[in-house]
């Protein structure tokens, strides 16, 4: 079987090198910054207290030597699939393949984590209309109309992301500016320093919030002088990233204090009613809602490809593989990948969800950690002169140990998830090569 990247050349030359450093930054917090962060200082204050900026310390340490690792490894290969491309051609096609497995892993869990949160927002927005039955609703209503647009044409479901992409940012803004004024010192005191292994366990489910990166640098071939471009994108928009995290975190623990923990549904929008009024509050609430329609449309803008792409190269059945001749759109693939996400959106909840989805970013980045270490070893250079991580060997290792600290801390239960899917992606593995071979 031809290794995935190889016999890509030839068709990377059609595509045109247009994003620059603040159009990748963008993306990059584009696809990061989804629904999880209105939802998520709750949990965070739940589990850690006013001590929840030592999880976002965690992750910002783990996520500053990941996105070293990509920066280089970015630098190194220009070819469009990011990620997927550095390890396949560190590791060969089969680690590869299993690593755009745990692309669409986390892609797909991530989709229905944010589903399953959207409906708390429903419920936040209008009570009981986001629990039970009427959460079954929302959840098959969203995926559904979703699938529908999208099965219309790339173009409505691009339209649908372009309106979705400003209001995620303007209510947290917002919130930080006006919000910053109304803390009380007295609720940001530690009463205490928590375990090593409590710190570890949230920070696990913090990573959701983090993760998205590997998703923006798929579209590599697209990136001009991607040497230089890469590896300041990703700087900017993490230190951006980190920097909006902390500040929500913090102003609303400076607000709430221990009440914090107390409304899982929207924790920003109780803090910004108790700071600056109910009507402050409703915008809050309003916007996490269309933060999190957002994410979900364009999820589903692009995550049925995942599946047209296994489809189209034997790994899935060939209809998933067909396109519509109207739309030009994988209709069944579409629908194949809204019914997937709806089942497991009903079945469970945004935390577990959550959880499941960080273990498979956290073995993706694992293996692009090695991968930047193995080719700076290699000198690989396909775009220019390549950005260079300081310290050299040292940031990759650091990065394997961090991740593997974070791994530590999930359940038997969670890996042997992962792990099932992964063995099953084997077997097709097998199954498609021995197709090949009798070909």
């Amino acid at each position: 079987m031809t290794a995935p990247g190889s016999g890509t050349a030839s068709p990377e030359r059609a595509l045109e090198r247009s994003l620059g450093v603040r159009a990748l930054a963008a993306s990059i917090v584009n696809v990061t910054v989804g629904g999880g962060i209105f939802i998520v200082p709750a949990i965070m204050a739940k589990a850690l207290g006013a001590a929840a900026p030592l999880a976002y310390l965690v992750c910002a340490v783990a996520f500053g030597l990941i996105v070293a690792c990509f920066a280089e490894a970015g630098s190194r290969v220009a070819l469009t699939g990011g990620p997927y491309m550095y390890v396949e051609r560190v590791f060969g096609p089969f680690v590869g393949f299993l690593s755009n497995v745990l692309i669409w892993m986390l892609g797909v869990i991530a989709h229905a984590a944010v589903a399953s949160l959207f409906a708390q927002a429903v419920n936040a927005l209008v009570p009981g209309a986001g629990v039970g039955f009427a959460r079954a609703v929302v959840i098959v209503g969203v995926f559904a109309g979703f699938a529908l647009v999208n099965a219309r044409g790339v173009k409505q479901g691009a339209r649908v992301v372009e309106v979705a992409t400003v209001a995620k940012l303007v209510p947290l803004v917002l919130f930080i500016v006006a919000g910053g004024f109304m803390m009380q010192a007295s609720n940001l005191v530690w009463p205490a320093m928590p375990s090593l292994s409590d710190v570890g366990r949230t920070s696990i489910v913090l990573v959701f919030a983090f993760s998205g990166i590997e998703s923006a640098l798929v579209p590599s071939g697209e990136v001009k002088e991607p040497s230089r471009t890469v590896p300041r994108a990703i700087a900017l928009a993490m230190i951006s990233i980190t920097l909006l995290y902390v500040a929500v975190q913090v102003v609303a623990q400076g607000i709430l204090g221990a009440d914090l923990p107390n409304s899982p549904d929207a924790p920003l929008a109780v803090a910004a009613t108790r700071a600056l009024g109910s009507p402050f509050g409703l915008l809050i609430k309003v916007g996490a809602a269309i933060s999190m329609l957002g994410y979900l449309s364009g999820m589903m803008l692009a995550m049925p490809r995942s599946l047209y792409a296994f489809a189209r190269d034997g790994y899935l059945p060939a209809a998933l593989a067909k396109v519509d001749p109207k739309t030009h759109v994988p209709v069944a693939a579409i629908w194949a990948h809204a019914a997937a996400v709806t089942l497991l959106g009903l079945s469970g909840t945004f935390e577990r969800l959550a959880v499941l989805s960080n273990i498979s970013a956290l073995l993706l980045y694992l293996l692009c950690s090695v991968a930047a270490f193995e080719l700076r070893r290699r000198n690989v250079q396909e775009s220019g002169t390549p950005f260079r991580v300081p310290f050299g060997p040292v940031i990759p290792w650091l990065s394997v140990a961090v991740i593997l600290f974070l791994l530590s801390n999930a359940t038997l239960a969670e890996m042997t998830a992962v792990g099932g899917t992964l063995a099953l992606a084997t077997l097709l593995y097998v199954f498609r090569r021995k197709r090949v071979a009798v070909a």
